[in-house]
């Protein structure tokens, strides 16, 4: 992807503004004071045990201040880069993992290779997946602060109720599993309780549909190149709209949105979804269970949905120093077990195990369950147009279009948005 002149001039402007309206932070000398602004959207539970790591991270030495800014993730995306070219942007930005490969395209971001090779990072500590998320045509350019794959939420009343004493593990246990559960108590063709709630579009981060295509050894992109239209994709799709369609384990037409209240209103007996879903179903009175999304005939993987936190590009050494520093000290134990304790992930650090965080029992749960997780259209900058059309697709599929023909459009039209320059 060729990068804009008119985005790289913008961002250079930015460099130079940053650069002379900085906080102090230009000289190297252990007395040299820099301040850093931190933009992130965590605006719940999550936001405050940031900030209290900021806090720490602060008190915890004398030369580096950081000074929070809390957004909503939508607002960040809508104003990084113009406050970038005014010479007001941050210094530090979290977002949703798949924006990174937008901005690290366009320059925004240092490029963080030698962080990555420094023992010191703690970087290499890190779970594979989550690192792998952060790598943009060839080079890293964010740290993650949130990996978590999608996992299947259950409702232990109606698994009780039908008699189903564990969470399927495999396909074939599932859709037999959402079979027994779907009741149609007047025999209308409607089920007045599904299965399984499985959105058709505009799912979890869009990321739904693609843990399916991974379990039969499919794929959407790889190695720059669509490959959606495949036998396993074609297999995976006849599948799954069959169970829907025909065995009605599912609502038709289904968005998250739906689904979510379709599983909290006690109406399906099982989802896909983040941690966020055992609020919802804790708000709901739903007696839940969390396991991993079932294994495919080929393989067990879900999406894994993430944030990334990156350094913005400029010319002042002492500040990428700095946001080095703060990155290494929340990627120590410590701050990282807390982190996830207190935000709902599951730890970024391959080394902390799961009974590590037994005292948050969803953490514990997804910990388990991390080595399953897939990064979601690692480095493709138009990673959003991709969904929509993956999207498209399994909307279409469910609704009874042609397989076949879905599949063929979607592959030329997904190759057609790689390869805008």
């Amino acid at each position: 992807m060729k990068r804009s002149l008119t985005i790289l001039t913008a961002v250079a402007a930015a460099s130079l503004a940053l650069t002379s309206c900085s906080g102090g932070g230009t000289g190297t000398s252990e007395n040299s004071k820099t301040e850093l602004t931190f933009w992130h959207g965590y605006t719940e539970a999550d936001g405050k045990v940031l900030n209290k790591i900021v806090e720490d991270f602060n008190a915890s030495q004398a030369n580096i201040t950081i000074k929070v800014q809390t957004n909503p993730w939508s607002v960040i995306d809508d104003t990084l880069l113009p406050a970038l070219s005014s010479g007001k942007g941050p210094d530090l930005v979290a977002m949703p993992a798949e924006r990174l490969p937008v901005y690290a395209d366009k320059g925004a971001f240092a490029e963080l290779d030698d962080f990555y090779k420094d023992p010191s990072s703690n970087l290499d500590k890190l779970v594979p997946a989550a690192a792998d998320m952060e790598t943009v045509n060839g080079h890293k350019y964010g740290v993650p602060s949130g990996f978590v794959p999608l996992a299947m939420f259950y409702n232990k009343a109606l698994f009780a109720k039908a008699g189903i004493t564990a969470p399927p593990a495999t396909w074939t246990e599932w859709i037999a599993a959402a079979k027994k559960l779907t009741v149609d108590e007047n025999n209308d063709g409607t089920p007045e309780q599904f299965g399984l709630g499985l959105p058709d579009h505009a799912t979890v981060a869009n990321g739904v549909w693609p843990s399916l295509f991974y379990g039969n050894g499919g794929d959407v992109v790889k190695d720059g190149k669509a490959v959606v239209d495949s036998p396993e994709n074609a297999a995976t799709l006849k599948t799954w709209v069959d169970a829907v369609r025909n065995d009605k384990i599912s609502p038709s037409g289904l968005d998250g949105i739906a689904g979510d209240k379709l599983f909290s209103s006690g109406k399906a007996a099982m989802y896909l979804g983040g941690p966020w879903m055992s609020s919802i179903a804790k708000e709901s009175n739903i007696d839940y269970g969390i396991a991993a999304v079932p294994a495919g005939p080929k393989d067990q993987a879900a999406s894994a949905i993430g944030i990334s936190m990156g350094i913005t590009s400029q010319k002042d050494e002492a500040k990428t120093s700095a946001a080095k520093k703060f990155f290494s000290y929340f990627l120590q134990k410590e701050q990282a077990t807390a982190w996830s304790l207190g935000s709902g992930w599951p730890p970024l650090r391959s080394d902390i195990p799961a009974s590590d965080v037994a005292s948050n029992p969803v953490v514990e749960a997804l910990t388990k369950q991390s080595e399953f997780g897939r990064p979601l259209l690692p480095g493709v900058v138009n990673s959003t147009d991709v969904l929509t059309a993956v999207d498209k697709l399994t909307q279409r599929a469910v609704a009874g279009e042609n397989i076949k023909d879905l599949l063929r459009e979607t592959q030329a039209s997904v190759q057609k948005i790689l390869d805008t320059k």
